[in-house]
């Protein structure tokens, strides 16, 4: 019997994998463009301090009257030994009213548990069967190589439904280049807010069963089309995920929005956005973040949130809307 943080850790990642399907989450690859050489992955950066010259993590200014609202874009994955300061996060701290992020997805033992014993089927290869005998031949001849590459054993990971398995293997692959996924700002925010005695407010965004439905009800030809778009990541797209993460953490804003994603990304995208659940999930984490920035740009005070940067600065994405309801919106 696998042991339980395992099976807790598959868990979590099938809610991820459902949340992160369509794009604004997704940690994909980009192509180079043709004749370009790959950057050299980079080390992991041990401590950058923020000064106001150097504004860091990327903070937006939105602001309509007395109201204004700083928001610090995120990117995932970051480098795994990464502690970063903002002087100009805590500056703005020390005069706001409110902190806005998204309340984490919380799987717990009991529901790891429950998933066990009712919903297996959402975790694993059905009827006892190999992820062999699910995948496509070119993607499992991929997958098995990639396998090889980052951990040695021919077994591993081969019970697992697709998109979990691929999300097992790619954070072995980002391990590997210095970086995580697990890395919380939202968390070092939050520190950051109570020193200042700043109120917190957490925002759900979706819940687990929200996750697990997207998940059930995943075609698999869908399915493929984002197996394919993880294995790019993985097969070449490192590098440039360490190079985002560094510009994210040096305020690069202008680098982040010039790293293009990879046709595979496209073509999950596209994919999921036809009508599935995922499609719909994600639509309504983009309208609960727009109606939430909306209230507080509403009322007097300052305002800090904690957004996820695809979800600024996708095309039609938070920065838009907010500039089509006539406020103000300075980059950083």
């Amino acid at each position: 019997m696998r042991p339980l943080n395992e099976i807790r850790s598959s868990a979590t990642a099938a809610a991820v994998a459902a949340l992160c399907l369509a794009a604004p989450c997704l940690a994909a690859p980009a192509a180079l463009p043709r004749g370009a050489r790959d950057p050299a992955p980079q080390a992991a950066i041990p401590e950058i301090l923020v000064t106001g010259e150097r504004t860091g993590p990327g903070l937006w200014h939105v602001n309509r009257g007395a109201a204004q609202l700083w928001i610090l874009g995120t990117v995932n994955p970051l480098p795994k030994d990464l502690r970063w300061r903002s002087r100009q996060i805590e500056q703005i701290l020390g005069g706001a009213n409110a902190v806005v992020m998204a309340k984490p997805l919380d799987i717990g033992i009991v529901r790891v548990l429950w998933l066990l014993l009712t919903r297996r089927d959402l975790l694993m290869v059905p009827r006892g069967a190999e992820l062999r005998a699910v995948l496509p031949a070119d993607l499992y001849a991929r997958f098995a190589a990639q396998r090889a590459k980052y951990t040695g054993n021919p077994h591993k990971w081969e019970r697992y439904r697709p998109i979990i398995a691929v999300a097992f293997l790619q954070e072995a692959a980002l391990h590997s280049v210095g970086l995580s996924t697990r890395l919380d700002v939202g968390a070092e925010v939050r520190k950051l807010a109570r020193r200042h005695d700043v109120r917190v407010e957490q925002i759900k965004l979706a819940g687990w069963r929200d996750a697990l439905d997207a998940l059930k009800t995943l075609p698999p030809d869908v399915e493929d089309k984002c197996v394919a778009a993880v294995l790019a990541t993985v097969e070449r797209g490192l590098p440039r995920l360490v190079e985002r993460a560094h510009a994210w953490a040096t305020g690069d804003i202008r680098r982040i929005q010039s790293l293009p994603y990879a046709p595979e990304v496209d073509a999950c995208r596209t994919a999921v956005n036809g009508g599935t659940r995922a499609a719909d999930l994600i639509a309504q984490i983009r309208r609960t973040w727009l109606a939430s920035l909306d209230q507080h740009l509403r009322q007097k005070g300052v305002t800090l949130a904690v957004v996820n940067m695809d979800l600024l600065l996708e095309p039609g994405g938070l920065l838009d809307q907010l500039r089509s309801q006539g406020y103000a919106v300075q980059p950083p």
